[in-house]
């Protein structure tokens, strides 16, 4: 069995509305939108690794509150996995400081106005049936 390595994906909640971040960096994947995150540590928790991700990408201070159900295959051997999160009171606002160019709080209308990254659209779908409103 070859190992695979997790991913960790925040779908960041504020008043209802998901952030997204828009890649700047590797070249083939800038100007398409994703969950922030990124791969879990030798012995990190992935609840831990999340908001270090969150801390080092966005600046902010995060909890997560809890996992989205499903794993979406990435290029082997990766594989994302999705928390819910929240700002923790007190937190500065994000701001896109690493691999990204720029940040939006979508409601639930305005999901599908960016483009996504192909391997975070079945994960924004899932956090979105979590949240109870529909997914188109």
């Amino acid at each position: 069995m070859t190992q695979r390595t997790v991913v960790v994906g925040a779908a960041l909640l504020d008043d209802g509305r998901l952030l997204a971040a828009r890649r700047s960096a590797p070249p083939e994947l800038a100007g398409r939108w994703e969950l922030p995150g990124g791969k879990v540590e030798e012995g990190e928790a992935p609840e831990a690794a999340l908001v270090r991700e969150l801390r080092e990408e966005l600046g902010v201070e995060a909890e997560t509150v809890e996992r989205v159900p499903g794993e979406w295959p990435l290029r082997p051997p990766y594989v994302l996995r999705v928390w819910t999160a929240r700002l923790r009171p007190g937190s500065a606002a994000p701001e896109p400081l690493q691999d990204h160019d720029a940040l939006r709080w979508l409601t639930p209308a305005e999901i599908w106005d960016v483009d996504w990254l192909d391997q975070d659209v079945p994960a924004v779908r899932e956090t979105l049936s979590k949240l109870g409103t529909e997914a188109r």
